[in-house]
C-alpha cells in the first residue's frame, strides 16, 4: 500500500509540474490597448462587416450548443425557448420571473431551472453572436497592435454571467472576425484562442459561426442547426405579392413600357430577351448571356456587336425595369427582408446584397391598407441617396392580370413616367 501511495504522489507531482510548465508557456498577459475614437472606429468597421443592422432587425435565431442545449430565440420579443434533457424553459430575458418552465412536458415552478436556463443562454449565445455585443452597455473597447495589425479588445465590465472577461478580436482584411483570444475567469490561462470562422450568411443577412476550435488541446465547440430569419417580414412581403397579383406576373410573357420618354422596352420574359431602343440604337439584349446580344444602329445590324453599347443596354435594363417590377422581386436571391416602422405602421425594408448594377442598395416600402406599395425610400450609397422618397402610383391591371405602376413622383416634384405599360401573353 505504501508503494501505491508513493507512486500516486509521484504522478500527482508530475502533473503539477507539467501543469505549471504548460501555464507559463501558454499564459499571456492581457494587452493594454488604447480606448477612444480609433477603437470605436475599428469596432464600427467590424459591425459593418458582420451586418449589424440586419442583426438588430432579425426576428428569430435558432441553434444548438454541442447538441445538448437547444434554442429558439424570438429576438424582438425578448423570449427564448431553451431546452435540454427533460427541461424546457420559455425564458423571458427581460423579466425572468415571468418565464414558464416544463419538466417532462409538465408545467412546474422552479426558480433554479430558470437560473440555469439563463446561464446556459448567456454562455451559449455568446459563442454565436459575440461580435454583435461589442457596443453593449458595460463594454470597453480598445485598439491593440497584434502581430502588426489592428485588433479589437473588448472588456465586459458588467452584464452577462461573467463580468470582467476580455476578448481580443482578430480581424481579416475585410474586418470580419476570424478568431479571438480570451482572458476569462473560468480559464486560468490567459490568451487561449478560439476560431470564429467560417461564417454562415443566414436568411436574415447576419453572419454566424457553426463551430469553434480552441487552442487549448484542440477542443471543438460545435453549433448545429444555425438559422436566423424574419418570418413576419416574409409574411408582409407575401401580402404585397398577393396585392400586386404576382402569380399572374410570373405567368406574363411580354412586358412593354418606356422610361421617361427616353427609352422603350419590349421584354420577352419567357426567353429573357429584351428589345431596348434609345436614340438611333436598338439592342436585342440577352441579360444572362450578353455575348448573344445584337446591336442595330439606324436599324442596320452590326456584324460585331459593340460591347460598350451592350454593357450600356444591360445597365439601362437593370435600372429601368426595376422602376417597373421591383415589388415583384422581393424574394429573389440575395435579398434581405425585415420590418421597420414608418409613421407608426409596418413597412418592408429590403436590401439587395447581390445582383443588378449596385448591390448594397436598400429600399423601404410604404404600403396602403391593402398592402399595395404607394412609395418607397431609397438608400443608394453609390448615388449618395439616404432616404430619398419616390411614389409608386398609377397602378394598372394589365391584360395578363398582374399589377404594374405607370408613374413615379419624387420628393422634389420631378415626375418619371413609365409610358404605356403593357403585360400580355
Amino acid at each position: 500500500m505504501r508503494q501505491f501511495f508513493k507512486f500516486l504522489g509521484v504522478i500527482i507531482l508530475l502533473l503539477i509540474v507539467a501543469g505549471t510548465i504548460f501555464y507559463f508557456i501558454k499564459n499571456e498577459e492581457l494587452p493594454k490597448g488604447k480606448q477612444g475614437k480609433e477603437a470605436d472606429a475599428l469596432a464600427i468597421k467590424m459591425f459593418n462587416a458582420i451586418n449589424n443592422d440586419a442583426f438588430e432587425n432579425t426576428e428569430v435565431i435558432e441553434w444548438s450548443f454541442r447538441d445538448v442545449h437547444h434554442y429558439k430565440w424570438l429576438k424582438q420579443e425578448n423570449i427564448v425557448h431553451v431546452s435540454w434533457a427533460n427541461n424546457k424553459v420559455i425564458l423571458n430575458t427581460k423579466y425572468p420571473k415571468k418565464s414558464t418552465i416544463f419538466v417532462d412536458k409538465k408545467e412546474t415552478n422552479n426558480p433554479e431551472i430558470i437560473k440555469k436556463a439563463t446561464e446556459f443562454f448567456n454562455n451559449d449565445s455568446f459563442w454565436l453572436i459575440a461580435p454583435y455585443k461589442i457596443f453593449d452597455v458595460g463594454t470597453e473597447r480598445r485598439i491593440v497592435n497584434y502581430e502588426g495589425k489592428d485588433a479589437l479588445l473588448i472588456t465586459y465590465s458588467s452584464g452577462g454571467s461573467t463580468p470582467g472577461d476580455s476578448y481580443l478580436w482578430i480581424l481579416d482584411e475585410n474586418y470580419l472576425p476570424v478568431s479571438f483570444k480570451m482572458w476569462v475567469k473560468i480559464i486560468p490561462i490567459g490568451g487561449i484562442s478560439a476560431t470564429w470562422n467560417p461564417l454562415k450568411t443566414t436568411e436574415s443577412g447576419i453572419k454566424l459561426p457553426t463551430s469553434h476550435t480552441l487552442s487549448l488541446f484542440g477542443l471543438e465547440i460545435p453549433l448545429e442547426n444555425v438559422k436566423a430569419y424574419n418570418p413576419k417580414a416574409n409574411e408582409l412581403a407575401n401580402k404585397i405579392l398577393k396585392a400586386i397579383k404576382h402569380e399572374n406576373y410570373k405567368n406574363t410573357r411580354y412586358l412593354e413600357w418606356s422610361f421617361g420618354g427616353r427609352r422603350s422596352f419590349k421584354w420577352d420574359k419567357e426567353k429573357h430577351i429584351v428589345a431596348i431602343s434609345w436614340d438611333s440604337i436598338r439592342v436585342n439584349l440577352h441579360p444572362q448571356n450578353k455575348e448573344k446580344s445584337t446591336v442595330f444602329i439606324n436599324e442596320k445590324l452590326q456584324k460585331i456587336a459593340d460591347s460598350t453599347i451592350v454593357k450600356k443596354a444591360w445597365n439601362i435594363f437593370n435600372n429601368d425595369s426595376f422602376w417597373l417590377v421591383a415589388p415583384h422581386k422581393l424574394f429573389e436571391n440575395g435579398i434581405i427582408r425585415s420590418i421597420q416602422k414608418e409613421d407608426g405602421k409596418d413597412a418592408l425594408f429590403v436590401k439587395y446584397t447581390t445582383g443588378g448594377t449596385t448591390p448594397g442598395d436598400s429600399y423601404l416600402w410604404v404600403l396602403d391598407k391593402n398592402y399595395l406599395p404607394i412609395s418607397y425610400k431609397m438608400f443608394v450609397p453609390s448615388m449618395k441617396m439616404n432616404g430619398v422618397s419616390a411614389t409608386w402610383e398609377g397602378w394598372i391591371t394589365t391584360e395578363s392580370g398582374t399589377l404594374l405602376p405607370t408613374n413615379h413622383t419624387f420628393g422634389n416634384g420631378r415626375n418619371l413616367s413609365m409610358g404605356e405599360v403593357k403585360g400580355y401573353n
